[in-house]
């Protein structure tokens, strides 16, 4: 029974976290030879290789046999965050966002940082917006890239038919609200 599951958990410190965790970490299979998976750990019993100490069932195919995997991701955006009350309050501060105007500004961010004209031609003014554009730089949704806010809106969410890769609109807001962290970061005292 496959499992369709996605999880993605970005931290400070990944490895601190874990080590507090009973896991599984998983692995990749390519050309027969299994590799450490880069982020991801199984909390459910799952056979491994007890030399490299990572699960013996490829990623992939854990799935197929019901496994579940989750992704836990290094974000050096959280290294400024004291606590979760500093997170909230820095996640649900509005913005300056004619910061995102400068380039000097913008490529120190987090996912747009090669995308300075094209964060400055639109100047978003919301989280959503930021959303929109995190999603248009993406392969699938490229050929969005000129339009208007409206004319995005209306397709930059749809899985595209030829599976070729894109945002969803969940990891879209994700990061988008985590551009704002770190701009609102930028404006603390």
């Amino acid at each position: 029974m496959k499992i369709d599951f996605d999880v993605d958990i970005d931290m400070k410190d990944r490895d601190a976290f874990l080590k507090k965790l009973p896991h599984v970490v998983g692995s990749v299979k390519k050309d027969g030879v299994y590799t450490k998976h880069n982020t991801g750990v199984y909390f459910q019993a799952l056979p491994k290789f007890a030399l490299e100490d990572i699960a013996a069932i490829d990623h992939k195919e854990a799935a197929d046999l019901g496994y579940f995997k989750v992704d836990f991701l290094n974000n050096s955006v959280y290294s400024e965050v004291r606590d979760m009350e500093h997170l909230a309050k820095l996640a649900n501060t509005e913005p300056m966002w004619e910061l995102l105007e400068h380039e000097d500004i913008v490529k120190h961010l987090y996912h747009i940082s090669n995308y300075a004209d094209l964060v400055a031609s639109y100047k978003p003014k919301s989280i959503l917006e930021l959303a929109y554009l995190l999603a248009i730089i993406r392969p699938a949704k490229r050929h969005l890239q000129g339009k208007s806010w409206q004319e995005i809106s209306e397709t930059v969410w749809e899985k595209p038919a030829d599976g070729s890769y894109y945002f969803k609109k969940a990891h879209a807001v994700a990061f988008a609200t985590a551009i704002v962290v770190q701009l609102n970061l930028l404006c603390e005292d």
